[in-house]
This record gives C-alpha cells, sequence and structure tokens, in this order.
C-alpha cells in the first residue's frame, strides 16, 4: 500500500446531524474537528461538539455552504488536513473537491473527475452504457431547448420525468404527464437546477409509475478495488424525497440482488471511482434500470452499517489517508434487517409544512438495536434556512416484520417538544398493510398519503400523544436543564400545553 497520508485535522463543510456523525469518527480515529458553519448554527449540537469551529458566512446556503471559496478559506484557517464534505451542499461539486486539493488539503470522497463521469446524470448514463447495464428511455442531449425537449418527451411517450443533470434530492425534477403542461414544468425544472446546482441542464427519462427504488452501495478505495455492499430499499418517497429506507430490500432475490450489485461496480470501474457511492436503480416487473449514481455518502448510509457491520465514514476518512483497503465482496455478508426513518420538522397533518421554533425537550429511547442519528437538542433553534430533517431513527432486529415493530415502538416512546414533526406520519406509514407486505413503490405515499395524515381526528390524537409525552418526561430527566414532570406546573400538563406555543410531533 502507498505510504499513510496523515490526517490529522478534519474540516467539515456541512451541518446538523451529518456533522455530527463525522465528528464521531474523527474522535474514534484522534482527529480533530473544525466546524465550518453559517451564523445560524452557532450553538448548534454540531458546533458544541466539534474541537474547533471557523464561521464561514450567513445564514444562506449560497453565502456559507454552497461557497467554495468560503469553505476552502474557513478549512484553511482552521489549519485543517483534510475536507469531508457530508451529503448535500458541496458533496458532489467537483469544483470544491479540486479547490480542495489546490489549496493542499486532501478531499475526503472520490476524485473530481470520477464526481464530473457518475455524478453528472447525463454522462453518467454514457458510463452504464459502456457498463452494460440496462437504462431507462430517455433523452440527454446537448439541445436545452423547451421545444426541442418538448418533443422529445412526446417521443419518449408521456408520463415522462425531467430531472437536473448535476441534481439529487428531488430538485430539478417533475413529472410531465402530458404534451400540454411540458413547456412550464421542463422551464421549472431548468430553473431549479441553475438555482440549487449551477446549472440549468436536464435530461428526460420514461416516468415508471410502478417501480420500487433500489440503490446500491458501492465503496472503492484507492488501489482501484471496488465491492458492492448490498443495497437499499428506498420506494418510501415524498416528492422525490426519501422518508423511509431499509437493507436489505424485500423485493430481490439472491440472483437480482448479485447482478444489481455487479453492475453497480462495473459502473463504479469505469469511472475510477473511489471512497462511498450509491448506485440508483429503479425495479419494475423483475428488470431494473440504471437511476443515477450520487457520488457522496448517503442519508441512509446507517442501515447499511447496521446489517453489514461496517463503518462508512470512517473507511472515508481511512481511504483518503491512503489507510484502508475495501471489503473483499466475498466477506460482505448481511444479517438481519434495518429500517431507518428520517424525522422532519414538520406538520404531518397540514401536509409536511415546515415547522420552526426552539426545541424545548427531546428523548430518544435507547435500547438494544436501536441508533439515533441526531443534529438538534433541547435548546436548539430549528430555523427556516436549511432542509427540516432533524434526526435519523435506526433500528435493527433479525428479521424485517420484528424490524418494523421495533421501529414503531421506538417512535411511540421518542418524543420531541416545541416543534411539530413527521413521526406520527411514519408511524402510520410503518402500519400499513403494503409496507408492511413489502409491496410499495414510488407511488405509495402519493396513493394512500397524499395530503400526509387526515386533520379530522387531530386534535384528539395530538392529546393523546401529549399524555403519552409528559408521562414520558416523567421518567426522563431532559438535556440542557429541562426538569421531569409537568413544565408548567399544572395538575394537567397537557391542559397547559394547549395555553402555551409547546408543540408535539
Amino acid at each position: 500500500m502507498t505510504k499513510d497520508r496523515r490526517i490529522q485535522k478534519l474540516a467539515i463543510a456541512n451541518r446538523g446531524e451529518v456533522a455530527v456523525r463525522i465528528i464521531h469518527a474523527c474522535r474514534e480515529l484522534g482527529i480533530r474537528s473544525v466546524l465550518l458553519h453559517s451564523e445560524a448554527d452557532q450553538a448548534t449540537r454540531a458546533w458544541r461538539m466539534a474541537d474547533e469551529r471557523v464561521c464561514i458566512g450567513p445564514a444562506a446556503s449560497a453565502e456559507s455552504y454552497l461557497n467554495v471559496e468560503a469553505c476552502v478559506r474557513g478549512a484553511r484557517a482552521g489549519g485543517a488536513d483534510a475536507v469531508h464534505p457530508g451529503f448535500g451542499f458541496l458533496s458532489e461539486n467537483a469544483g470544491f473537491a479540486r479547490a480542495v486539493i489546490d489549496a493542499g488539503m486532501i478531499w475526503v470522497g472520490p476524485p473530481a473527475d470520477a464526481i464530473e463521469a457518475a455524478g453528472d446524470k447525463i454522462s453518467a448514463k454514457k458510463l452504464v452504457a459502456d457498463a452494460q447495464a440496462p437504462t431507462v428511455p430517455g433523452y440527454m442531449g446537448e439541445d436545452q431547448r423547451i421545444d426541442t425537449l418538448v418533443e422529445e418527451a412526446a417521443r419518449i411517450g408521456f408520463p415522462v420525468i425531467v430531472k437536473a443533470a448535476a441534481g439529487g434530492g428531488g430538485r430539478g425534477m417533475k413529472v410531465i404527464r402530458s404534451r400540454a403542461e411540458a413547456p412550464e414544468l421542463i422551464a421549472s425544472a431548468q430553473r431549479e437546477g441553475q438555482a440549487a446546482f449551477g446549472s440549468p441542464v436536464v435530461f428526460l427519462e420514461k416516468y415508471l409509475d410502478r417501480a420500487k427504488h433500489i440503490e446500491v452501495q458501492v465503496f472503492g478505495d484507492f488501489t482501484g478495488q471496488v465491492s458492492y455492499l448490498m443495497e437499499r430499499e428506498c420506494s418510501v418517497q415524498r416528492r422525490h424525497q426519501k422518508i423511509i429506507e431499509e437493507a436489505l430490500s424485500p423485493s430481490l432475490t439472491p440472483e437480482l440482488r448479485r447482478a444489481m450489485g455487479e453492475a453497480a461496480v462495473r459502473l463504479a470501474e469505469k469511472a475510477n471511482y473511489e471512497s462511498a457511492g450509491t448506485v440508483e436503480f429503479l425495479l419494475q416487473d423483475e428488470k431494473f434500470y440504471f437511476l443515477e449514481m450520487n457520488t457522496r455518502l448517503q442519508v441512509e448510509h446507517p442501515v447499511t452499517e447496521m446489517v453489514l457491520g461496517v463503518d462508512l465514514v470512517k473507511a472515508q476518512i481511512l481511504n483518503a489517508a491512503r489507510a484502508f483497503q475495501v471489503w473483499p465482496q466475498e466477506s460482505l455478508v448481511a444479517r438481519g434487517h434495518a429500517i431507518e426513518c428520517r424525522i422532519y420538522a414538520e406538520d404531518a397533518y397540514a401536509g409536511g409544512l415546515p415547522s420552526t421554533g426552539r426545541l424545548l425537550g427531546t428523548h430518544w429511547p435507547e435500547g438494544p438495536g436501536r441508533r439515533f442519528e441526531v443534529g438538534v437538542e433541547a435548546g436548539d433553534e430549528v430555523t427556516p434556512f436549511y432542509d427540516p430533517m432533524i434526526a435519523k431513527v435506526i433500528v435493527w432486529d433479525e428479521s424485517r416484520l420484528r424490524a418494523i415493530r421495533k421501529m414503531q415502538s421506538v417512535l411511540t416512546e421518542s418524543v420531541v417538544m416545541g416543534v411539530e414533526t413527521n413521526i406520527p406520519f411514519l408511524k402510520e406509514m410503518l402500519a400499513h398493510p403494503e409496507f408492511t407486505e413489502g409491496r410499495m413503490t414510488t407511488q405509495f405515499v402519493g396513493q394512500h398519503f397524499p395530503e400526509g395524515l387526515a386533520s379530522a381526528d387531530h386534535q384528539a390524537r395530538r392529546h393523546n400523544e401529549l399524555t403519552r409525552a409528559f408521562a414520558s418526561f416523567a421518567k426522563t430527566k431532559i438535556s440542557r436543564g429541562a426538569t421531569t414532570g409537568s413544565p408548567m406546573g399544572s395538575e394537567d400538563p397537557t391542559r397547559a400545553v394547549w395555553s402555551s406555543p409547546w408543540r408535539l410531533m
């Protein structure tokens, strides 16, 4: 192996729970952490945990987390040897990767050339063709005129989905169901792509309306070896944003799993890929089609870690330091089943309307096979500036059904006070027969929960949740000075809540 490149101080160009996750990895590796944060993220949980902190700009992402120059300048000011971009923001920006390296620091992620080759949705499809993996019919041409794109959509056949070529996370994606609505939706996708990713380039695909979303985790080391770490089922989505993920998928046979994994490895090898990456597929009628490759760590990486007993973040850092060899494929044997639920600060009874405010208390019920990746604590402010995900709850058990039951129990015992959360929505989806039987597709939420949760019995259900929450609080000492029992000193704590700004879930 090549001589190790020592990393003594790592800058984290991100926020929230992923920043906390990387800080934990740094501690275990004996590396000092430098958090690059915006003005809005001062005094957050990651800010308190980091060894050092550098403010890189105002709350607006464009002036802080999406500002390449500010992030590089902040990392150098903190004396960092390396930079980890987390996920989102600049994590798939090849220009940022090059700027970090040009500044004399180590980039914790795939090479910039690999980001461009595999991360750009159009060039990735060309790699896929070379890797002999099936793709969805579509248009990836350079002619980006609206009229041309409308004609190509008609040729493909409606419904068609338009996607930002440089995008991810559901941004810049629109489903077009008729020629009449095509011009405006294509223009909208171009505008979103420009605003979110700095590029208005889009491409078209045939929209598969009964498909499952399956992604394969790959990891390449600096010697050129690539392995696949099985797959994740990500079909439960709202507006193309994942909500519940699990490993392994209940939909794959061993033969299909191997075929998808080997196709993902071929693609990564064609791109000369290293570090963590994810190849996403759509699965319909037992046939799979390449969707896109995410050249970064995924939000849902913990479920893979839970079933395989690996640490992807530490592997990323060690690989960047040239001190890691990828796990041999034959050694990667999954055990049990893991499920992740994303906890969003939003009102489940108002169609997912974001909820902001100060957290008054939290309780995450620890226990065997339970993992909590949390970006906030009591006293922290949930602001409107960023993605409303505040935590991830991950469970593991020996079978899928037992993992579902465990997750339902954990969510029932979890308490977040001060903002609304989507916990009631998650519980409803986990209990739906289509989910428990593993039959859900990417249309699951739209078909069964198009407006979130019905508000007819909202008040009664909220009262029951509050009663349970206060009972839990009475047994648990909440962090940062919150006391047990009713904080209002009322004989009926739920009555006090109705006359206060406290909000639960």
